[in-house]
């Protein structure tokens, strides 16, 4: 068998890192069976793009924060052979908000997955719940060390039990003499009390500083030993501060004598020595939240007397007499029970020994054999598969359709153009792209649902269109909460996403008194038409010019108006295509699929051949490089993608997704080809995750849409062109659930 592993590796100073090395050992070399030989190399995680010196067993390194490496690494995964894959999760060491970039490698491995948890939080934030949910429904097995892991996973998680496994935090198999380890290090006359570790502020060394003095009262010959340099995120942050303000401590209590700081991050062998010269072990840490402990684990595998703060692990690890607790802070109690343990040895060495015999359960050899056989276990399924993304209609996985977000960013006035998170941003006020939309989707709502709330809303962004109006019959765009108008004229940007819900309302007016200020606005407008230079401001003119015409198809003059936008259009795409480059432009920037989308629409009207071929081949072009891998992957608005230049991955928006939706629906109307409803509905599976960092944009507590990714991961804010385009893409799906079932196809 053949195991590569994932994690941080030596000599990068790291626990996880330890941990991996130790693992990668005992299940390459410790095997029981010894007619058995593994296999296997490591991937290494490096930090802020440090490099090491790694063994030769690390075949490939990933910068943390680089995201191209993990898609490189996985390739290389994917061709080496390797039966099964091992990562170690901390959120701390992927790069992106909570660790995000790890989900596009996860999704893209071609083999089984064994995930070893090191954190599992009981608050998390919504992305470190998001991220970790969507590991573990990756991974085929679950390793976590100890029953509260469990309990968190199911409850917090809901992941199904039968995919966890608990296996104890592992424990060298390194031996030493207690009296020869004292001697070495000249603490031969000495009760030695032990912490190692990284030091940081949540390690709580300052409680047992202020337990020295009523010890020494009694046992002036105790030294306290703090092994372990600071945290390297906390000398990034905040320096030696910390280390500065124990040592001011030592010092105001005249403890100089009593205790020891050795700033180093030592080799195992080391380690264990000092493990075994000294006489109490402690773990003060100040909150509970710690699920798993290799520190402690150590000095309970080496049959140290241990005491700890209550944290979870620790409660778990120090039950049935193996160990002490005391209270978190608690000096005044951590004093009193080391003064207990050292007036009476007997008591002191009873721990110990409990401690030794559970030590023997969990030494490295062990837990390596119990990795083996759960990798064999899974291999051995007869039914095991990488799961694959399927993309046709499946309504079951749809959120139930809710204006409740959108209601929350609506007033009197319009609906709100930005949010914080999911609450309202006043401070931003309102634009006609989002109240036109606004319209647009609720129009949609009432035709398809009959929602009588869709139908309130609708005179409130219709009548914020006809107060945004100029007389010229252009439009103003920004409205602030005060309503005070902040520019004289919007973009043309705004002004064809204007013209599209109109034209849309003049196909669909609920009533006639919707239809005639409809009309009476887009009327208005219409001289402007033919004035417009934006490819995208007309590509939207002409989607309401089509929504118009479908009926009022008599209406010869706006025929005309369509034809000669569609030719600028057209003119556009000629100017810039080639053989290799079927586009409008020499880049592929925002909101892509509206211009193939605009021609699509007006092809349906208009009955030219080479208007629908030029839709076609765009159409075509912009899916072999957004729509690859069974899920779509937007043009980020970062850097955009220049012609003979390289794509941007970061900033996706939902509008471009929402475009991709409606051009897929349009095609399949065009054609009649049942392909384009199942690229349509993989489009809309990005709003729920199947994206390049495999995250639902979709709040399915607030029932708003995200703003989109960025480098660190999702934009948290849910403004209302997010909002609006996640719905307005729902009601295409329905809708195309609806014509599919017309049409008597059958999506496979």
């Amino acid at each position: 068998m053949k195991i590569t592993y994932i994690a941080t590796y030596p000599p990068r100073e790291c626990g996880i890192g330890t941990f991996t090395n130790n693992l990668f050992k005992s299940m390459l070399n410790g095997s029981a069976n010894q007619n058995e030989k593994h296999e296997g190399f490591v991937v290494a995680l490096n930090d802020n793009d440090l490099t090491y010196k790694y063994p030769e067993e690390v075949k490939l390194t990933i910068r943390q924060d680089h995201q191209e490496d993990y898609l490189k690494a996985v390739k290389y995964i994917n061709l080496s052979g390797a039966d099964v894959c091992i990562l170690q999760h901390e959120f701390g060491i992927f790069g992106g908000g909570s660790g995000v970039y790890i989900l596009p490698l996860l999704h893209r491995l071609e083999i089984p997955l064994i995930v070893t948890l090191h954190t599992i939080l009981k608050t998390p934030s919504y992305n470190e719940k998001a991220v970790l949910k969507e590991i573990c429904k990756m991974a085929q097995k679950i390793v976590v060390m100890s029953h509260k892991a469990i309990e968190f996973l199911t409850t917090i998680y809901d992941v199904p039990e039968k995919k966890i496994a608990l296996f104890e935090h592992g424990v060298p198999d390194i031996h030493f003499s207690p009296t020869k380890s004292k001697k070495e290090f000249k603490l031969k006359n000495k009760k030695v009390l032990l912490t190692f570790g990284f030091v940081g502020r949540n390690k709580g060394i300052e409680t047992v500083i202020k337990a020295l003095p009523d010890v020494v009262k009694k046992h002036p010959d105790v030294i306290y030993i703090v092994l372990g340099k600071t945290h390297p995120n906390v000398l990034r942050h905040s320096g030696e501060e910390y280390r500065i303000s124990l040592l001011r401590l030592v010092k105001n209590l005249q403890l100089g004598k009593h205790v020891l700081f050795l700033n180093q991050f030592i080799d195992e062998q080391d380690l264990f020595k000092y493990l075994y010269a000294c006489d109490i072990y402690i773990t003060p840490y100040l909150n509970e939240a710690q699920i798993t402990s290799g520190t402690l684990s150590y000095a309970v595998g080496v049959g140290a007397a241990v005491l700890s703060t209550p944290y979870w692990h620790a409660e778990e690890l120090l039950g049935e007499d193996r160990g002490r607790l005391f209270n978190f802070n608690d000096s005044e109690g951590l004093a009193q029970i080391v003064t207990s343990l050292l007036d009476n040895p007997e008591e002191m060495n009873k721990l110990k020994q409990n401690a030794t015999e559970y030590g023997k359960k969990i030494t490295w050899p062990k837990t390596g054999e119990k990795y083996i056989s759960l990798a064999e276990k899974i291999l051995e399924e007869e039914h095991f598969e990488v799961e694959q993304q399927e993309s046709a209609l499946d309504l079951l996985i749809l959120p139930p359709f809710s204006l409740a977000h959108i209601n929350r960013l609506t007033d009197d006035t319009g609906i709100i153009q930005h949010a914080k998170f999911g609450i309202p941003n006043l401070k931003e006020g309102y634009c006609l792209d989002d109240n036109s939309r606004a319209l647009l989707m609720v129009l949609m709502t009432y035709r398809q649902m009959k929602d009588v709330r869709a139908l309130e809303l609708s005179p409130i962004y219709l009548s914020y269109i006809h107060y945004l109006q100029n007389p010229d019959g252009t439009f103003r765009n920004f409205l602030s909460f005060s309503r005070n108008f902040l520019d004289q004229q919007g973009s043309e940007d705004s002004f064809g996403r204007t013209i599209w819900a109109l034209g849309y309302l003049l196909g669909n007016a609920p009533n006639d008194a919707y239809y005639q200020t409809g009309r009476l606005i887009f009327f208005n407008a219409s001289p402007n038409f033919e004035k417009l230079t934006s490819i995208r401001g007309i590509a939207n003119t002409m989607v309401g010019i089509s929504h118009y015409l479908k009926s009022n198809p008599s209406d010869d003059a706006i025929t005309e108006r369509l034809r000669n936008l569609a030719h600028v259009l057209m003119k556009h795409y000629n100017d810039n295509s080639t053989a290799d480059w079927k586009w409008f432009e020499s880049l592929l920037a925002y909101d892509n699929g509206m211009l193939p989308l605009a021609l699509l629409h007006s092809a349906e009207i208009l009955n030219d051949d080479k208007i629908t071929q030029t839709a076609i081949d765009s159409m075509n072009f912009l899916t072999e490089h957004t729509l690859k891998d069974n899920y779509l992957s937007i043009i980020g608005n970062e850097k955009w993608y220049k012609k003979e230049g390289e794509r941007s991955v970061f900033a996706q928006q939902p509008i471009d997704a929402m475009a991709m939706v409606l051009m897929y629906h349009q095609a399949f109307h065009v054609t009649n080809d049942k392909e384009y409803l199942n690229k349509l509905y993989t489009s809309f599976l990005w709003f729920l995750g199947e994206n390049d960092l495999r995250m639902s944009l979709y709040d399915y507590e607030t029932k708003g849409c995200c703003d989109g990714f960025e480098s660190y991961g999702v934009n948290r804010n849910q403004g209302a062109e997010s909002s609006l385009a996640y719905l307005i893409s729902h009601l295409t799906v329905l809708q195309a659930y609806e014509d599919f079932h017309k049409s008597d196809l059958k999506i496979v």
